[in-house]
């Protein structure tokens, strides 16, 4: 009686490591392989197309795309411009957020065939390996693990040659960059990036400037949502996401070097664009300028910050990224209105804002013009009042006055 064979779900995006895998988990272990491509929205339909081609071309039994999208959205991407957040004030975690969610989707994919393993083509030397071990490990437990690029410590060449040694011959050639494009944005490796001392070049990047002069753009939100661009209405956040990175990315807005501490302890440097990003968060905050008090601003910039390097450092399962999720969205109660800025090839620039929950407009006084809610003995018995606790200290160390 012939042994029945095991199911592997294999994390496929189509790349050599990933297109290696599932050849080589069919073909030399006699897995059943189920090739699943979690997309969270940097797959093309082409793209998508020839993923499931390949699949069954590399010996894959079932092919599926698993469109988590809107939960990458509903679930990080909300709370990410609730917290303006952006790794070391750069980088806006794009990546590292998505794998996250393309984790968590193939898990219950893998769940749900009732696989036996799950396989990644993720290396020994960066993060994706832990944030998609770790999720499996918690939501796919007694799920064996497989990584064959990073236990096997093939070479790429030793991969292309395995492949077109057994028939598949797709073009693998290696580049100078390597490319992950996602809807927060797209992030560059290699190249110029692996010397401290070197900046990208302009064919580096995938966007280029096509438009000379400067144009307003208007982002209007509600709660905290982005639900107009110029004035045009999305009910869907990603349509709008994706027309206001068509807006910037032609004025080839959004780049930046981005270099930081990695999960496994060393540091990494990472070039990106992310037009959308830095557009959606640069008019984000300074919308909340107008509308939130200043300790509002303070405690949601700390928590905000917390956020951000919990996504990173794939803790996103950790039960206080739900709180944390909570008193972002209550922040957000009166961040409506629309933010201008002024567009211009490689930057921007903060214009104003219009809203009705603007804190600058108020009854009580206008700043270094005229105040109305109160009078200037008030003002000089506030200052008098605010100046006692140095008044105190001065007065029993006159030494140190001296020498100020």
């Amino acid at each position: 009686m012939e042994e029945k064979k095991k199911k592997v779900v294999v994390a496929f995006s189509g790349g050599l490591d990933t297109s290696f895998t599932v050849m080589y988990l069919a073909k030399e272990k006699g897995y059943e392989v189920y090739a699943a491509c979690a997309n969270t929205g940097g797959f093309s339909a082409e793209q998508l197309k020839t993923n499931e081609e390949n699949a069954y071309k590399l010996g894959a039994v079932k092919y599926v795309t698993l469109d988590v999208t809107r939960e990458y959205y509903e679930k990080s991407l909300k709370y990410m411009v609730f917290g303006n957040v952006l790794r070391n004030g750069t980088y806006p975690i794009s990546v590292s957020s998505e794998r996250i969610f393309q984790a968590l989707a193939i898990s219950r994919y893998a769940n749900e065939i009732g696989a036996d393993a799950i396989a990644h083509g993720s290396t020994g030397a960066g993060n994706d390996q832990i944030r998609f071990d770790m999720t499996f490990l918690v939501l796919s437990p007694g799920v064996e693990i497989i990584t064959l690029t990073r236990d096997m410590a093939l070479s790429r060449q030793e991969e292309i040659d395995y492949l077109n040694k057994n028939g598949f011959a797709a073009d693998f050639t290696k580049l100078k960059y390597s490319y992950n494009v996602g809807i927060w944005g797209t992030s560059i490796c290699g190249g110029e990036i692996l010397d401290s001392a070197q900046g990208l070049p302009e064919s580096a990047y995938l966007k280029h400037c096509t438009k000379e002069g400067h144009e307003q753009l208007r982002l209007t939100f509600e709660q905290g949502e982005l639900k107009a661009v110029n004035d045009e209405r999305f009910d869907d956040p990603i349509l709008a996401i994706q027309k206001v990175e068509e807006i910037g990315a032609a004025y080839a807005i959004g780049r930046d070097m981005h270099v930081g501490d990695t999960i496994i302890g060393i540091k990494g440097r990472v070039g990106f664009e992310a037009a959308a990003s830095m557009l959606i968060i640069g008019a984000h905050r300074f919308l909340e300028k107008y509308t939130l008090s200043k300790w509002q601003q303070y405690w949601k910039d700390q928590v905000a910050n917390w956020y951000g390097m919990f996504l990173h450092e794939s803790e996103y399962l950790e039960p206080v990224m739900r709180d944390i999720e909570a008193m972002l969205a209550s922040s957000q109660r009166h961040v409506n209105g629309t933010a201008i800025l002024e567009l211009r090839p490689y930057s921007f620039a903060t214009v104003g804002v219009e809203s009705a929950d603007d804190l600058v407009k108020n009854k009580f006084g206008e700043y270094g013009e005229m105040q109305k809610g109160w009078t200037a003995e008030d003002a000089k018995g506030f200052i008098k009042v605010t100046s006692t606790a140095l008044r105190a200290y001065y007065a029993n160390h006159k030494e140190e006055k001296e020498n100020i």
